[in-house]
């Protein structure tokens, strides 16, 4: 069902902009391409100045939108960041569409590098989106109720009146108020959204209502003067606004425009009206868009040292990938109507008939092609910023020889300008080929192609059209060229479509054979993390790199699959590793998570949109220190002469001798296990198997001869550590802490740089009234927990060796998900929900 409902949204988008296209041809049909294109030249300077004015005011409003989620949360922050993060969220959301996903992901990397919890910044754009809504139900429904707009013929709607949809509509804000003024919470799959105070919410209609008017005045300000009234414009404009967003089409483009033509066009004359929706588009969305992508590139070029600057390249890609698509867009718009007459001549006299068409051709194809890669900008392709930067750069020549194009080119090198300072962020060598291609930005592709398409139509509706007509070259025929460059243009899209749907589906990944455990093993071993050779337990899917020298092991588990630790391998691997991994979840709709990070890899994780929650904090001990003199370890000095003194001895076995004592081994096992009354569990910890207990030297504690106490040792480069950790029934006290030291002294005397306590769950983590939620649960459960787990007792134990403490991480996409997440998580590690709720 995700996966149908994931390729019917854009059908269904697609669908609709279609028919808004079959809907402004028809409007249009007496009106040519130059009468808009006059209209829109003609636009006085004051009408333009006063809509950039309004702009600039409707996008500070929006940010109260955030300012006021801050105070229903109960958290401060700066206002000026406030304002960063919403501008730039609302940027690219009012382009894009899908404000919850667009905005959305900007607003959680920007938060996030504030000290915000996921569940905070959920919070935030929840609040964000009932505002919206309310800023239109209860506008729209006054509006619809005392100045209700005239409907164009042919258009009806379900109920008998406009004022009943306002009823309607003021009814619902006006039950919204009263449930505030009850303080009833409301559930949302799960989760309990408590309502804001009658004030807050007061305010939350407020500035809706004021947004949607600056709004809808920046469109006022551009119409011509006598035609439509302000109060009836508000109301088409809200109603055009709601059809745009609910199509998914992004920017609402069409949509929009079909709207407001429809109900607009019958007081002002039609083309005056597209004229003074084309200067919309551009003043109140593209400029935005333009300045908040050209501010991400100078912040990525001229980066600093502080949080937001930190995360903030993560919205790099997103940004750019974005302006890129406009880049296309702005090449094809361009190739489907025809050039300024005056600058046309100018060039003929300049240059030959073929440069000016090939120059046309060439720059509709590379259109076309920004347009797809976009996407890899998206997903941080090193071929892709060199394919962008190339193309922009030949659109910006280009633009020039194919009809003196000043404005365009200086856009386009605008864009060149933002593209080259993000450098950096563009890293990843995977085949462009090769990537996930979303259903939502494929269409979008084709709605970027069939708009130029559509636009050339109109633009020479007054062309007879012949077969001949392809093969005019001639400087004043611009719709031969028009027709060449869309084919041209489409052939890009469409080979791009093929290739993706010939290329052959990535299956889901088998358990990994001995081989690949061989594989793993020899990687593990040249690592610095002991934990890496869990890989060879055997009940992980392995995925290794390209190069084959790095891997990364997971295990699925409901709609998550969920990778132990990160990547093990050289650090020129690790990060492309992540990056297939991600994708690999994508394309079978699962959630990506990465169980036990450590702070030092979190900017990579942080590139692939994670959150992140601390787990707790893992011990190491430096084994160059390490020793039983002084005061400090007298109580291990005392336990290894008392468990000698008591005739122990401690011994480690290499893996062929340990093969050997699997049988006695066995019986250790299985006697710890019944006396402790549990099971086997995997994933993060390992368990008795024969094959795996072969792989590894094993510490073992005997007498007279018979084993009473064993562990399995880990060693790699420069670390070594211990999984299985069992002893006889009836062993004495202080056997595993003899184990423990005598273990470290073996391996300081065999040059190893640390000893890997492990995990200490829910240590290090703050309970601080200012702490995130997360937080404030995990350090209650480490404090008052010991119904559950001794949390509290285990870190004690571990503090006895002096460790170093680091911290581990949870990176997840967080948000709703996380619950579900962590559910998954925990049944991994605890061998199933069974495992998770029992010993």
């Amino acid at each position: 069902m995700k996966r149908t409902l994931k390729y019917l949204a854009p059908i269904f988008s697609l669908a609709l902009f279609a028919a808004a296209l079959l809907v402004l041809r028809h409007e249009l049909r007496l009106y040519t391409y130059r009468q808009i294109a006059a209209e829109f030249a003609a636009l006085p300077f004051w009408k333009v100045a006063a809509a950039l004015g309004l702009t600039g005011l409707n996008y500070s409003i929006l940010t109260l939108y955030d300012l006021l989620a801050f105070r229903y949360i109960g958290r401060r922050l700066a206002y000026h960041k406030v304002a960063a993060a919403s501008f730039t969220a609302y940027a690219f959301s009012n382009n894009v569409g899908m404000a919850a996903l667009s905005g959305g992901s900007i607003r959680l990397r920007l938060y996030s590098a504030y000290g915000l919890s996921s569940l905070d910044i959920a919070h935030i754009i929840g609040f964000g989106f009932v505002t919206f809504w309310l800023g239109i139900l209860s506008l729209g429904g006054s509006v619809f109720l005392l100045h209700p707009p005239a409907l164009p013929p042919g258009v009806t709607l379900p109920l008998a009146s406009v004022r009943v949809l306002g009823a309607l509509m003021a009814g619902a804000a006006l039950l919204y108020l009263a449930a505030c003024r009850a303080r009833r919470s409301v559930s949302f799959k799960g989760l309990a959204l408590s309502l804001p105070a009658p004030r807050l919410a007061l305010l939350q209609l407020a500035v809706a209502a004021a947004d949607w008017c600056a709004a809808a005045g920046v469109l006022y300000a551009l119409l011509p003067a006598g035609g439509y009234g302000y109060w009836d414009l508000l109301a088409v404009f809200m109603l055009a606004q709601v059809a745009g967003l609910l199509s998914q089409v992004p920017g609402g483009l069409g949509v929009f425009e079909t709207v407001i033509l429809l109900f607009a066009g019958a007081s002002a004359p039609a083309p005056q009206v597209m004229g003074a929706l084309l200067a919309y588009r551009a003043v109140y969305y593209l400029l935005p868009l333009l300045i908040a992508s050209f501010y991400l590139g100078l912040h990525e070029a001229y980066r600093r040292a502080g949080a937001f600057l930190r995360y903030a390249p993560g919205l790099v890609p997103q940004g750019m990938s974005v302006m890129v698509f406009v880049g296309g867009l702005i090449l094809l718009f361009s190739g489907a109507t025809p050039g300024v007459h005056s600058r046309l001549l100018l060039l003929g006299g300049l240059l030959p008939l073929g440069v000016l068409e090939a120059s046309h051709f060439l720059a509709s194809l590379g259109g076309a092609a920004l347009l797809v890669i976009g996407r890899g900008l998206q997903r941080r392709l090193d071929a892709a910023w060199h394919a962008a930067v190339y193309l922009l750069a030949a659109g910006v020549v280009l633009s020039l020889l194919k009809g003196l194009d000043f404005e365009e080119a200086a856009l386009l090198a605008l864009m060149l300008a933002a593209l080259l300072g993000a450098r950096r962020e563009f890293y990843r060598k995977a085949s462009f080929f090769a990537e996930s291609f979303s259903p939502g930005w494929a269409a979008a592709v084709g709605i970027g192609v069939a708009s130029s398409i559509w636009l050339g139509f109109f633009s020479f509706k007054h062309v007879e059209y012949s077969g001949s007509l392809w093969w005019r070259f001639a400087l004043a025929h611009n719709a031969p060229r028009f027709l060449r460059a869309s084919v041209g243009a489409s052939l890009v899209a469409l080979l791009y479509a093929l290739s993706r749907l010939l290329r052959p589906a990535r299956a889901l990944p088998a358990r990994p054979s001995a081989a690949d455990l061989d594989r793993a093993a020899a990687i593990a071993a040249a690592s610095d993390d002991s934990g890496a050779w869990l890989a060879v337990l055997g009940d992980k899917h392995l995925l290794f790199s390209e190069k084959g020298n790095a891997f990364l092991m997971y295990a699925g588990r409901g709609s998550s699959r969920v990778c132990m630790g990160g990547p093990v391998g050289p650090a020129a691997e690790r990060a492309e590793l992540l990056w297939r991994f991600a994708e690999l979840c994508d394309e079978h709709g699962a959630r990506p998570v990465f169980y036990e990070v450590p702070a030092s890899d979190l900017a990579a994780f942080a590139d692939l949109g994670m959150t992140f929650l601390k787990l707790g904090e893992e011990g190491r001990v430096p084994l160059a220190d390490f020793s039983l003199e002084g005061g400090a370890r007298k109580s291990l000095r005392q336990t290894v002469t008392k468990v000698e003194k008591d005739g122990f001895t401690f011994e480690v076995l290499p893996p062929e001798a340990a093969a050997a004592s699997l049988p006695e081994l066995r019986r250790v096992s299985d006697g710890w296990l019944a006396e402790k009354k549990t099971r086997e569990k995997g994933f993060s910890l390992g368990f008795f198997s024969e094959d795996y207990i072969r792989r590894f030297p094993c510490a073992v504690v005997k007498k007279e001869g018979a084993v009473l106490a064993f562990a399995n040792v880990w060693t790699c480069r420069s670390e070594l550590s211990l999984d299985l950790m069992r002893y006889l029934p009836g062993s004495p006290n202080g056997v595993m802490d003899y184990l423990f030291t005598k273990l470290m002294l073996w391996g300081k005397e065999r040059g190893y740089a640390r000893f890997n306590l492990g995990m200490a769950p829910l240590s290090g983590i703050h309970g601080h009234a200012l702490a995130p939620l997360g937080s404030k649960v995990g350090s209650f459960l480490y404090r008052h927990g010991e119904n559950f787990y001794n949390f509290q007792g285990l870190r004690t134990y571990k503090e006895k060796f002096s460790p170093q403490w680091e911290p581990r991480y949870l990176a997840s996409p967080g948000g709703l998900a996380l619950p579900g997440i962590l559910l998954d998580v925990t049944a991994l590690v605890s061998g199933g929900i069974k495992g998770a709720v029992s010993r």
